[in-house]
């Protein structure tokens, strides 16, 4: 860590943000250009919990997820955080509240760890308040929780892309925010990398009740992972709810145009996608309810 930064006690800036965050969305629209991408999505995002957004390429996905977190100002509708709306409130208060990791983000060349995770600690730092005892704190939780402490000081880019993955997050953590916004956090990754991120994510709503709203594109991880689903299709939602009632064979046909069965999960007990392909057009597998006897 640099050691240029001036150190102050904590203060009022440290506490804690409220619980249970109230994130919604009322009459969306959002366009790029002339091109409407989100059309009238009406969304209340479960607080203390885990929200999948799935859906087909180009659905508005991730078009969503940058206006809940207003990179992508609205068309029409609004986007409100505690009854406030996400323009009225001062950039540095809602890096506070509010933060979110992009899909494949690229760190600066020969930054390592440690200094990409101080990073998430500026917005809690002004003229009259720099680097402080919680600052430090913050940092050093962020790296044990997401197992980067050995690797603090190797450089971002030298890394495997699962423990780059993990280097992000660890910045995403030590900005403290209850919200957490992720696109697509398991793209490029391996298998295990993917459980691996999606376990960690997990166990930071769990321990901290942090609120997450993530953009997956594999339904199965999203039904075992999320609390919540939201299944976009051309610009609008779908269908929402538990995975349970959210991916079903009707659903996955409609957003997806593909044909599948649906059955549990051996090890979750969530449902389970089987897709149907012109090559393997089986027998139907037992109804989903049935599958636990």
């Amino acid at each position: 860590m640099s050691t240029d930064r001036m150190k102050t006690d904590a203060g009022p800036a440290d506490s804690l943000p409220p619980a249970d965050p109230d994130l919604r969305a009322s009459g969306l629209r959002l366009a790029y250009d002339n091109r409407l991408v989100v059309d009238g999505i009406d969304l209340a995002v479960p607080p203390g919990r885990i929200t999948a957004v799935v859906g087909a390429n180009a659905c508005g996905k991730s078009t969503l997820l940058r206006a809940l977190a207003r990179l992508l100002a609205p068309r029409d509708g609004a986007v409100h955080l505690d009854g406030r709306a996400l323009h009225s409130i001062p950039t540095r208060e809602l890096a506070q509240r509010l933060g979110i990791l992009p899909q494949s983000p690229v760190a600066p060349e020969g930054l390592t760890v440690i200094d990409l995770v101080n990073r998430g600690r500026s917005p809690h730092q002004t003229w009259w308040r720099q680097w402080s005892k919680a600052d430090e704190q913050a940092v050093q939780q962020a790296l044990t929780a997401t197992g980067m402490t050995d690797l603090a000081d190797r450089p971002v880019d030298e890394l495997s892309g699962g423990q780059r993955q993990r280097a992000w997050i660890a910045m995403a953590v030590a900005q403290g925010t209850p919200v957490l916004l992720l696109d697509e956090p398991t793209t490029y990754l391996d298998l295990a990398h993917q459980i691996d991120v999606l376990d960690l994510i997990t166990d930071l709503n769990r321990r901290e009740n942090r609120t997450v709203v993530m953009v997956l594109h594999d339904l199965n991880q999203a039904c075992r992972y999320a609390d919540h689903v939201v299944a976009m299709k051309n610009g609008r939602i779908a269908a929402e709810g538990t995975p349970a009632e959210v991916i079903t064979a009707r659903t996955v046909a409609d957003v997806f145009d593909l044909d599948c069965r649906i059955t549990l999960d051996p090890v979750s007990g969530t449902p389970m996608v089987i897709p149907m392909g012109r090559h393997h057009q089986g027998a139907p597998l037992q109804p989903m309810a049935q599958a636990a006897d």
